[in-house]
C-alpha cells in the first residue's frame, strides 16, 4: 500500500537528532520517502517539519517561513559549540549585568542582522560540513549571512550562581541561529554566553499546539494531507480544468492576480476537485511551475 503524501508535525524530543525523527517516521508510515523542513540540534524540543511521500517536495519551500522559539540563555559563559552541550571556553561574572544593559543589546541583535553562523553547524565549506572540520581541528572561518529577527524579546532573568539565565522568545527567517544569538549577546555584554535550552514553537503556520510526540504518532500516525498542507503555507490559485490539465503537463499560465501580487511565489494551484497540482512561481506574466505533484 502506498503511504499517504502529507506532513507530520513532530514535537521532537531532546536528546535526539532531526535525522533519528526522520527514520522514526519512515518506520511509522512504511515509506523511505521522508524528509524534513529545517534541522533541530539534539538538545533542541519542539516543531518539526516533516514530509512523507510527495510533500517532501513542499519542504524546500517551507523552510523559507518565519519560525518562532522560546529560548534559555546563560550569560557568563562561552562554548564551543554555542550550546550546552559543549565544553566551556571561558568564564566571566554575570551577575552585575543590569536589565538596561541587556534590554539594549537584545535591541541591536533585532530586525535585519548580520549573523555569523556557529562553528559547529551543518554549512558546507568545500563541500564538507562546518561541523566535522571544526571536530578534526580545522574550524572554518564562516562568513557572516543577512538574517531578520523580527522580535527578540527578554522574560525572565535569574542569577545562577556566578551567572545569569534570561529567557528569550525570537520570532526569525529560516537560517537564523538562536544559538548564535545567545553567543552575540553574551560577547555584547563583554561576558560570554550560550543557549541552555531552545524549543520551536511555529514553523510557518505549524504550531507547538498541532504538534505530536513521537510515542503520540506511534499509537496515531496524523499526517495533515498534501492539499491542506499546502492551503494552509501558501497563497491560493483555483484553476479551471482546462489550466490544471496544462499545468500538470508542466506548461506555464498567464499570472493570476488573484492569488496576491507576481512574485517568486510559491503559489499553490488546485484542480476543480480540489486536488494540488503544483506550486507556482508567479513572475513577469506568467506562472511557472516549481513543483507538479500529478502525473
Amino acid at each position: 500500500m502506498t503511504a499517504v503524501s502529507g506532513l507530520v508535525i513532530v514535537d521532537k524530543p531532546a536528546g535526539c537528532t532531526s535525522h533519528d525523527v526522520v527514520a522514526r517516521i519512515r518506520r511509522l508510515a512504511g515509506t523511505r520517502r521522508v524528509g524534513h523542513a529545517g534541522t533541530l540540534d539534539p538538545m533542541a524540543t519542539g516543531v518539526l517539519v516533516v514530509g512523507v511521500e510527495k510533500a517532501t517536495r513542499l519542504l524546500g519551500h517551507l523552510a523559507l517561513t518565519q519560525k518562532e522559539y522560546a529560548a534559555t540563555v546563560r550569560l557568563g559563559a562561552t562554548t564551543d559549540t554555542d550550546d550546552a552541550d559543549g565544553e566551556i571556553l571561558v568564564t566571566a561574572p554575570a551577575a552585575g549585568v543590569s536589565r538596561p544593559a541587556l534590554n539594549a543589546a537584545v535591541a541591536a541583535l533585532t530586525g535585519e542582522i548580520q549573523q555569523v553562523p556557529p562553528g559547529v553547524s551543518a554549512i558546507k565549506v568545500g563541500g564538507r560540513r562546518a561541523y566535522r572540520l571544526t571536530r578534526e581541528g580545522a574550524a572554518p572561518e564562516l562568513a557572516a549571512r543577512t538574517v531578520t529577527v523580527s522580535t527578540l524579546t527578554v522574560g525572565a532573568v535569574r542569577p545562577a550562581g556566578d551567572y545569569l539565565d534570561a529567557d528569550v522568545a525570537v520570532t526569525c527567517s529560516s537560517g537564523t541561529y538562536i544559538r548564535a544569538i545567545a553567543r552575540d549577546l553574551g560577547a555584547a555584554l563583554g561576558v560570554g554566553g550560550h543557549l541552555t535550552a531552545l524549543r520551536r514553537t511555529r514553523v510557518g503556520p505549524y504550531e507547538i499546539g498541532a504538534a505530536r510526540t513521537l510515542d503520540q504518532l506511534a499509537a496515531d500516525l496524523q499526517i495533515v494531507a498534501l492539499a491542506a498542507a499546502a492551503a494552509a503555507a501558501f497563497p491560493r490559485r483555483d484553476l479551471t480544468d482546462e489550466e490544471a490539465r496544462l499545468l500538470s503537463h508542466g506548461v506555464r499560465l498567464p499570472a493570476s492576480s488573484a492569488c496576491g501580487p507576481p512574485g517568486p511565489g510559491p503559489v499553490a494551484a488546485f484542480a476543480p476537485d480540489g486536488t494540488l497540482i503544483a506550486l507556482l512561481s508567479q513572475d513577469q506574466g506568467e506562472a511557472r511551475p516549481l513543483a507538479v505533484f500529478v502525473p
